[in-house]
C-alpha cells in the first residue's frame, strides 16, 4: 500500500469496509539473535522507558524528556517505547515534514538510543478520528530520516536479550481491521524465543482515565466502534494471557493497574506531554495525573517497574518475579 492508494478525496465517503484496505498489513518480525547455547548465561538486563501522547512540542514534553534523560543516564536505558499519539493533532504531512522537529527530533535531541514507536489515533489524522490512514505510513518512512526514531512498519516485533517486544497498531483494531495483524501477532508471540514478552500500543484495555475501559470508551458501551469494542476484542484475544505486560497510552495519566487481563499486567503511560483526570475506580499499584514516564528493567526472572514525574522524582517502584 502506498499513500497514493488512499486519496484524501475519498474521505467523505469513507466507510468501515473501505477503511479495511487502508489498514493493509505491513508488519514485520525482527528477531535479533538466537539463544541456542546449552550453557546458562548470566542474565543481561534490559532497561527501557515508556511514555505516550508526547507529540505536542510543549514545555512539559521537554521537561519529561529532560527527566527521562537523567534517569536513563543514572539507571540505564537501552531504548524508549513510544505509545502513540506522536504527532498532535492530526499527524504529519510527510516523512520529512518540518513538524517532526517540533514534536520529536528537538524534544529528544539529547538521546542517542532507539525510540521504538507505535501509532495512535491522532497519528492517523483528522483530529484524532483516525480517518487519514495514509499518514501512518509517513511515520514508518520517517525511520529513514532520523537517527533514533524507529518504526519499521505499522506493527512489528523485536527481541532484546531475553525479552520479545510487540508493537501493536491498535487504531486498526479500533476499526476492526485486524485480520493480518491478528495472524502475524499470534504467530510471533507464540514463536518468540524469549523468557519475557511485552506488548505495547496506544489504546488501553483497562484504564481509570477519561477514555476508560475498552468496550466502554467514553461510557459509550452502546455505540459500536466508538466504544472501543474492536480494541477489547483484539487485545483480549491476542495479548491477554499471551504476554507478561501490555503498555499503552491514550489516557493522559500514569497508571499501574492491579487488575490484569488473564495474568497480563497493564500499564497506562500517556502523560508524556499533558494530563487528564482519573475518574475510574479500578485498583492500582500507582496512579497519577502528573506528567511523567515509566522506567522498567527486566533481568532473569525479575521485573522492576518504576515511575517518575516530570521533575525526575521517583514516585513508585515495584519488583516482582516471573514464576511461570
Amino acid at each position: 500500500m502506498t499513500p497514493a492508494d488512499l486519496a484524501p478525496a475519498s474521505l467523505p465517503a469513507v466507510a468501515l469496509l473501505a477503511l479495511a484496505g487502508s489498514f493493509a498489513a505491513c508488519g514485520s518480525f525482527r528477531p535479533e539473535g538466537d539463544d541456542d547455547s546449552a550453557a546458562e548465561p548470566t542474565p543481561v538486563p534490559v532497561r527501557f522507558a515508556a511514555l505516550g501522547d508526547t507529540g505536542e512540542g510543549n514545555e512539559d514534553q521537554y521537561r519529561v524528556s529532560e527527566a527521562m534523560k537523567t534517569v536513563c543516564d543514572t539507571r540505564g536505558c537501552d531504548f524508549v517505547l513510544l505509545l502513540g499519539d506522536n504527532a498532535y493533532d492530526s499527524g504529519v504531512e510527510s516523512a520529512t515534514d518540518p513538524y517532526w522537529d517540533t514534536i520529536f527530533e528537538l524534544p529528544y535531541a539529547a538521546f542517542d538510543i532507539p525510540f521504538y514507536a507505535s501509532l495512535g489515533n491522532h497519528d492517523y489524522g483528522l483530529d484524532g478520528l483516525g480517518l487519514e490512514p495514509w499518514k501512518a505510513d509517513y511515520q514508518v518512512e520517517h525511520t529513514d530520516y532520523s537517527t533514533i526514531w524507529t518504526m519499521p512498519d505499522r506493527y512489528y516485533s523485536f527481541v532484546a536479550e531475553d525479552v520479545a517486544f510487540f508493537a501493536l497498531d491498535t487504531n486498526a483494531a479500533f476499526w476492526y481491521v485486524t485480520d493480518d495483524q491478528r495472524d502475524d501477532m499470534e504467530a510471533w508471540i507464540a514463536a518468540a524465543p524469549a523468557r519475557w514478552k511485552v506488548a505495547f500500543g496506544h489504546h488501553p484495555y483497562y484504564s481509570n482515565g477519561e477514555h476508560g475501559d475498552a468496550g466502554n470508551y467514553e461510557g459509550l458501551w452502546f455505540v459500536p466502534i466508538a466504544n472501543g469494542g474492536g480494541v477489547e476484542e483484539f487485545v483480549g484475544d491476542v495479548v491477554c494471557g499471551k504476554v507478561d505486560l501490555y503498555l499503552c497510552g491514550h489516557d493522559h495519566s500514569r497508571q499501574y493497574l492491579v487488575d490484569t487481563c488473564d495474568g497480563t499486567e497493564l500499564i497506562v503511560s500517556g502523560a508524556g506531554a499533558k494530563t487528564t483526570e482519573l475518574p475510574g475506580e479500578r485498583p492500582v499499584w500507582f496512579q497519577a495525573e502528573r506528567e511523567g514516564f515509566f522506567w522498567l528493567e527486566i533481568v532473569g526472572d525479575q521485573l522492576t517497574v518504576a515511575t517518575y514525574d516530570l521533575d525526575g522524582v521517583l514516585e513508585y517502584e515495584r519488583t516482582r518475579l516471573k514464576t511461570e
